[in-house]
């Protein structure tokens, strides 16, 4: 059918983890007038809801908004695959080439129109089409641009203190309590320790990027993921504060300390210095003491972003650029606090397509910046370094999407930012008062999870003066975020094969020290299923995997008698699984074939984490819930108008097909939002 477009100008606003139920708390309490305004002026839910694809995972419900597919279809149906060697490993999956449907912006830059995907995580990268009206920046991670590719250096905190002796370098300190007071002595932090799983690594290390195999156990709360990232991970640096000495040109009441970089092996000279009142309250870094001007000034409590600097890299210098925040100074001059980003190359242009958009967007806007990645438990850092670096970050990434709509003629746009969802994952879980975090404050965090959405409307309003330069625009998210009720069971996490309920249920076997302890490997000889990759449980079958035991005739009974199994299993006295059922019948939910389990399964309200192993109508404490968000505004939509259909995620992408006026993509299962449209169908 032709058809004639609604809209010539298309932009879709991703806000990852962004959920309509706290939405609609905030909008309540006018802290999102912003957000007020795009609804005002358009089409929703009441209640502003989607219902989203299964699992509720990052990388499938992206993937089912690009293409109108289900996650059983298009083949993306978690962070990772299942690796075919085993099935106690898994491969990093947010690679296009492994999605089996195709995306809408291939079908828009075929049908002529100029089409931008900035960084959305799942079946973006690499390009899928040749088309030169197709430009792709990023999508091989959550996180924000370039952080899988550019990093060069890691962020850090820096004391100096007149009581400190010498330098001192600690490289990736994990502190539960985060940086605390000057610490004198690294040696007690730095000490050998157990390692703990860093999921960072999981997501950006070499191994999830070039497609190895992955084996990660998830064999007690420790290794879950809400414990893991609840601990700051920051390179620590402690230096002598002193009267300064040997500058070419330092006030004589200056006073000196050092910064390392580059993994501790750069020093970069600091002077602290006074005001016009006497009061020491601001710094300036120099490359050296011979040097004529500062790399960066540096005034107490306010963050600066953009800063280039030369990071050693393997004995190559490459600018980067970084975030830098004085977070204390005392008015004597006698101790300092600081916290530096991470550094990202400048020049890093491997994820851009075309390669000229990086230069582009760096000489009209700036370098790319970064984000910040501690805080957790620690209120002071997600407070004074976390939620300001990604507002930073985030008044970047709108600044340079405005310029490139402005200057490169770009009709349909399709965005992702992540810093709701990233926050999520930091310190949601904290908004609670549970007994494992009975140390932190949950109105704290409360009031974090506001900044973050006071932060995304300010987002969101770089890009109202769109609809009166005749866009229309769509706000959508992939899930929602949980505050959860209750401390998770250990099933249903992302992060490798999930080793407790099922060895309780005598489905996996793990071999055993010479004082019966769990080892961190499997006895195939004795394990008849695993469960991993949230939400799916795989017999180990003889003829299709590599250690396989069951007889493929005893198959279907035994999926039976899991299936009974998990119905049964109990945690604090309750049920704690919600839905199971076979490969066969998860058809119903789209999470059925080959890239799925054997059986599919949900976390039953209550006892969800944060996203992921249960429904996507799953409700948690604080107004939350894992339902993504919908509205739209702008040409070809109604202007303050309330459906009431049932919006599913696989409707999104024929929706935007039918404003701009191309083809459903080819294995579309969903329909156009008929309602919401100025045209009857």
């Amino acid at each position: 059918m032709k058809r004639e477009a609604l809209t010539q100008k298309l932009l879709v606003l991703g806000v990852d983890g962004m959920d309509p139920k706290i939405t609609r708390k905030f909008l309540a309490e006018g802290i999102m007038p912003n957000l007020q305004k795009f609804i005002d002026k358009g089409s929703a839910r009441e209640d502003l809801s989607h219902l989203g694809a299964l699992p509720t995972i990052t990388p499938a419900c992206w993937t089912t908004l690009a293409t109108g597919a289900y996650p059983g279809t298009h083949g993306i149906t978690c962070f990772w695959r299942q690796s075919p060697q085993s099935l106690d490993a898994v491969v990093y999956n947010m690679d296009s080439r492994n999605c089996e449907a195709e995306q809408l912006w291939n079908v828009t830059a075929d049908a002529g129109i100029k089409t931008l995907v900035w960084h959305w995580p799942g079946s973006a990268w690499p390009p899928t089409s040749d088309n030169p009206n197709l430009h792709v920046i990023d999508g091989t991670q959550p996180g924000s641009v370039n952080m899988g590719v550019a990093q060069l250096d890691w962020e850090k905190i820096i004391v100096a203190n007149e009581e400190i002796t010498e330098l001192q370098y600690a490289p990736k300190v994990e502190r539960p309590a985060g940086t605390g007071c000057m610490i004198s002595d690294l040696s007690a932090i730095t000490e050998e320790k157990e390692p703990t799983t860093d999921m960072m690594e999981l997501w950006y290390g070499e191994a999830a990027m070039t497609g190895s195999e992955i084996r990660e156990y998830i064999m007690g709360p420790e290794n879950m993921e809400m414990v893991i990232e609840s601990i700051p991970h920051y390179d620590l640096v402690n230096s002598p504060l002193k009267d300064a000495e040997g500058w070419a040109a330092a006030p004589a009441d200056a006073k000196e300390f050092t910064i390392l970089t580059s993994d501790g092996i750069a020093r970069r000279p600091a002077l602290i210095l006074k005001n016009a009142e006497g009061i020491y309250d601001h710094i300036a870094i120099y490359k050296n003491k011979k040097a004529e001007k500062p790399i960066v000034v540096l005034e107490v409590g306010k963050m600066v972003s953009g800063i280039v600097d030369d990071i050693n890299k393997e004995g190559v210098l490459k600018p980067a650029c970084r975030t830098m925040k004085l977070l204390e100074l005392s008015p004597d001059g006698k101790s300092l606090k600081m916290w530096i980003s991470n550094a990202l190359d400048v020049a890093q242009d491997k994820l851009f397509h075309p390669k000229e958009l990086l230069k582009n967007v760096v000489e009209h806007v700036g370098p790319v910046q970064p984000v910040s990645l501690v805080g957790g438990e620690d209120a002071y850092l997600v407070e004074n370094v976390y939620e300001p670096a990604w507002d930073s970050y985030s008044q970047w990434q709108a600044r340079a999407l405005n310029h490139l709509i402005k200057n490169q003629e770009y009709q349909v746009v399709f965005t992702h930012l992540h810093n709701v969802d990233c926050a999520g994952h930091m310190f949601w879980h904290l908004a609670k008062n549970l007994e494992r975090w009975s140390y932190t404050d949950p109105e704290v965090n409360q009031n974090f999870i506001r900044k973050f959405y006071i932060q995304t409307d300010k987002y969101l309003g770089e890009f109202l003066h769109l609809l009166d330069e005749g866009w229309t625009i769509m706000i959508v998210a992939d899930h929602g975020l949980l505050v959860g009720e209750e401390f998770p069971p250990q099933i249903g996490e992302y992060g490798g094969m999930n080793v407790q309920v099922m060895q309780e249920l005598g489905y996996t076997v793990m071999k055993k020290d010479e004082n019966g302890n769990n080892l961190k490997e499997v006895d195939w000889e004795k394990t008849t299923a695993v469960q991993t990759r949230s939400n799916y449980i795989y017999i180990n079958l003889k003829g299709r995997d590599a250690h396989g035991i069951v007889d493929p005739a005893d198959k279907y009974e035994l999926e039976r008698k899991i299936m009974s199994d998990l119905y049964s299993y109990r945690y604090k006295g309750q049920r704690v699984i919600g839905l199971a059922m076979r490969n066969k019948d998860a058809v119903v939910l789209g999470t059925n074939g080959p890239q799925c389990g054997d059986i599919f399964f949900t976390v039953d309200e209550g006892y969800s984490r944060l996203h992921g192993d249960g429904l996507s109508t799953v409700e948690g404490a604080f107004d939350t819930s894992v339902t993504p968000i919908f509205l739209a505004a702008g040409n070809g939509i109604k202007e303050n108008f309330k459906t009431a259909r049932t919006i599913r995620q696989v409707d999104i992408a024929p929706t935007i097909a039918a404003l701009v006026g191309v083809r459903m993509p080819a294995h579309c299962e969903g329909a156009p939002i008929y309602q919401i449209l100025t045209e009857e169908f």
